[in-house]
């Protein structure tokens, strides 16, 4: 017996097909049971006769609970009044497991949700989420694969900090203390005086005290690094690599859309050219449209943010930042020495920052000088400032939050339903 997934048996229309998944839904009657099977790939509704299946295989199907796992053989046909429009007539049923009554039920609390997240993953809304990020993370591979970039995979323990001492999470290493990655891009730096052009997709961790909704202290980054590129090329990139992967997710995964309720023609004007413009612009807009006078050297926050997004349909983005706030590795701009070489990109609907990128700094002092500034040692650093001395070229790299981009495509209302199990500063079970 050869068994079909339920998009399988709903694409051959008719005839005798078997199936196995779970219970997703069940009513009986005297006589009728209706059952609706899950799995993977969608749900259809099977019709149970009581004269047409043995006595045993009626008091199964008048019995069965919510998830209890089965597999069954019938005849599919087209049924317009079907939950996803046909139906199946049932000639044999099987238990392969059974279910205690099922805790999940409508209008539970968000944090009930997380609590049992490792059930809740089971939901169809959930399901979608999780098929979109696959799909949003193949895509990036994808893109970058098609231009000939090298997949690479750095370390998850690091004896230093690239994004700020404050969010490291320490680990006991043997007789030493190490950090979990906050990205892994001094790595991928020096990964370019090799391969030249290469990708990466890593779990990354920052100790972040923040309850948003926009925040997670485990997350997902999707980040490139290229030789010879500059900051005009790199915005072209992201650009370029965001128009892919919502084209993807579109040509994937209208269905999952739907279960969603995400209005796609919100991410069918999602083609080049994005809007650009630098931070002073950008504090200029709101100084215009919004009455907000914020000083320059100040970073935007989450309300600026999204006051921002308002006027765009398609993702912002923002260069040359003030030089003060960025990281050591972000050079001066040498036309105007006070703003760096970066740019961010801001998402429409207010879903804020969703890439982050830059040139990097070929000036060693200058590097040093701001590590001290943080208060850190450059001596800890030795090893990539090695790689300013052995004929280092422009070079230039970004990195993507896989659960932003997956929060907005899908239009979710947070973060946390982005990724299986969400690590946040109150949450690391189930």
């Amino acid at each position: 017996m050869t068994f079909q997934s339920i998009q399988e048996a709903m694409n051959k229309g008719s005839g005798t097909v078997h199936l196995r998944g779970w219970v997703y839904r069940i009513r009986t009657s005297k006589k009728l049971a209706f059952l609706v099977l899950r799995d993977s790939t969608n749900i259809i509704q099977c019709v149970i006769e009581q004269n047409t299946i043995t006595p045993q295989e009626w008091d199964l199907a008048t019995t069965l609970q919510i998830e209890a796992s089965v597999q069954l053989t019938g005849t599919i046909k087209e049924d317009k009044r079907a939950p996803t429009g046909y139906e199946i007539h049932v000639n044999t049923i099987e238990l392969i497991g059974e279910s205690d009554q099922y805790p999940i039920q409508k209008d539970q609390s968000p944090e009930w949700l997380l609590d049992n997240r490792h059930l809740w993953l089971r939901s169809r809304h959930m399901v979608a989420i999780m098929k979109v990020r696959a799909t949003v993370m193949d895509a990036f591979r994808e893109y970058y694969q098609k231009k000939e970039y090298t997949e690479f995979t750095p370390p998850i323990l690091q004896p230093t900090q690239c994004e700020g001492g404050s969010t490291l999470f320490p680990v006991k290493y043997y007789d030493d203390e190490v950090y979990l990655t906050q990205t892994g891009q001094l790595y991928s730096e020096a990964m370019i005086f090799a391969l030249e052009k290469i990708f990466l997709i890593s779990p990354t961790f920052r100790a972040e005290k923040s309850k948003t909704s926009r925040h997670l202290s485990e997350f997902w980054m999707a980040e490139m690094e290229a030789a010879w590129m500059n900051l005009d090329e790199l915005c072209d990139d992201v650009e370029q690599l965001l128009t892919h992967i919502v084209a993807r997710v579109l040509k994937d995964h209208k269905k999952e859309l739907t279960i969603l309720g995400r209005d796609t023609t919100v991410l069918e004007k999602i083609v080049p050219p994005f809007p650009r413009m630098t931070y002073k612009e950008a504090l200029a807009l709101l100084k215009e449209k919004e009455g907000l006078d914020i000083p320059f050297g100040k970073d935007l926050r989450t309300i600026e943010e999204n006051k921002l997004s308002h006027y765009f349909d398609k993702p912002l983005i923002i260069t040359h930042y003030p030089k003060e706030i960025m990281a050591f590795y972000k050079p001066a701009d040498p036309k105007n020495p006070s703003t760096a070489l970066c740019l961010d990109v801001i998402a429409p609907e207010e879903y804020g920052e969703i890439i982050g990128g830059s040139q990097r700094d070929l000036d060693v002092e200058q590097m040093k000088q701001a590590l001290r500034h943080d208060g850190e040692d450059p001596k800890n650093y030795s090893w990539y400032f090695d790689l300013r001395k052995y004929g280092s070229v422009p070079h230039s790299g970004h990195g993507m939050g896989v659960e932003r981009v997956v929060a907005w495509i899908c239009k979710l209302d947070n973060i946390k339903d982005a990724i299986p199990f969400p690590r946040t500063i109150k949450r690391f079970t189930p």
